[in-house]
């Protein structure tokens, strides 16, 4: 996509333990024309959210629980603003058939392995950015 001077960036925020799928994602993200912030964990996330604000969060779900969904859900959206959440993870199948996503404050899932594509026109869709 070609980004011209006056167009707006949205801003997507990566929180995950392997630097590896965070630069797998923000490539695809960047050569869509987002701009991109990465976090190793949910503390970080908080802190880089907070400056970097951002239109939309991917992070990892590091545990199976539902508790600590709501929890990362929470601390995410702790700078007080209501941006879309995604959950990226092999275990969120699991999670997703034991609470709504929706309850915990969790827009959607991403199941590993991620395929860039789809989180891109996700994204667009969600954001309402034209490609």
């Amino acid at each position: 996509m070609n980004i011209g001077l006056g167009a707006l960036r949205h801003t997507i925020l990566l929180v995950d333990t392997d630097a590896h799928a965070r630069a797998a994602l923000r490539l695809a993200l960047e050569a869509a024309g987002f701009s991109v912030g990465e976090a190793a964990n949910d503390h970080e996330g908080q802190r880089t959210a907070r400056r970097i604000k951002p239109d939309a969060i991917l992070a990892e779900l590091i545990t199976e629980t539902a508790g600590d969904a709501r929890m990362l859900s929470e601390r995410l959206h702790a700078a007080g603003s209501a941006i879309p959440c995604y959950i990226v993870s092999a275990a969120a199948d699991a999670l997703a058939g034991s609470v709504g996503l929706h309850e915990i404050g969790v827009t959607g899932v991403f199941l590993k392995p991620v395929d860039p594509v789809i989180v891109v026109q996700t994204l667009r869709s969600r954001l309402g950015v034209q490609g």
